[in-house]
């Protein structure tokens, strides 16, 4: 399945930058647009599955685009999510009136407006939601919360299903601990890396209840990795 594609249309460089690593991390396909003008370009380029889009922008408005967005039929479907530092209730209304499917205030969290994305997307377009992703015979369904193995249902800790849920996107891929601990745990909590086998150990062991054989890679002095040769 393709990933899906967002446009971030942010003018602030070090935000952008942050949008770009920490929902790639999550796995969408992320572009950049620096200004509203370049975004109505690039989205008459490549048409994205979903735009998050700032309110003040150089050139063009984010609520210019937005209308703009909306009054082309081949535009005018395209889910938008707002980011903007106006707080006011007026200034919401105004946004949602404009056209946006939802709008979040900066300073927000990374993973709020990732769980806002999905959100929109099972909202509008259901079949771009990805809640149900499959790596051979393990299936994790984020909706539901629920992961199988064969025929069988595969209990799971939150922390072991967000382990899943992050290495099932990125099958073959050696992430080390730290990688893991900031994708699962967040860079802003301390834990300690060996909390990472742990966790490892326990989703291991859910996984392979029944004799079943290890997706789970070892790399020696690397990390680890979800193969389904392991």
């Amino acid at each position: 399945m393709a990933m899906t594609s967002i446009l971030v249309v942010e003018d602030e460089e070090s935000l952008a930058t942050l949008l770009v690593y920490n929902l790639g991390k999550e796995g969408f396909d992320v572009r950049i647009a620096g200004d509203g003008e370049e975004a109505l370009l690039r989205v008459e380029e490549h048409s994205p599955d979903l735009i998050v889009l700032d309110w003040m922008l150089p050139k063009v408005s984010g609520i210019e685009v937005c209308r703009r967005l909306r009054s082309k039929n081949e535009t005018r479907n395209i889910p938008v999510i707002m980011l903007t530092a106006r707080a006011e209730e007026t200034d919401r209304i105004r946004g949602l009136e404009t056209g946006a499917d939802d709008y979040m205030v900066k300073p927000f969290s990374m993973n709020e407006l990732a769980a806002r994305i999905r959100a929109v997307l099972r909202r509008i377009r259901p079949g771009l939601a990805d809640d149900t992703v499959t790596f051979g015979d393990i299936t994790l369904d984020r909706a539901a919360h629920r992961v199988r193995r064969g025929d069988g249902e595969v209990h799971l800790g939150p922390t072991e299903f967000r382990l899943l849920d992050h290495m099932i996107q990125h099958p073959g891929r050696v992430f080390s601990r730290e990688q893991l601990l900031n994708a699962v745990w967040g860079s802003d909590v301390f834990v300690e890396a060996r909390t990472v086998d742990v966790h490892i150990g326990r989703l291991r062991k859910a996984l392979n209840r029944h004799g079943d054989i290890n997706p789970i890679r070892t790399v020696r002095s690397a990390g680890y990795a979800l193969e389904l040769s392991a």
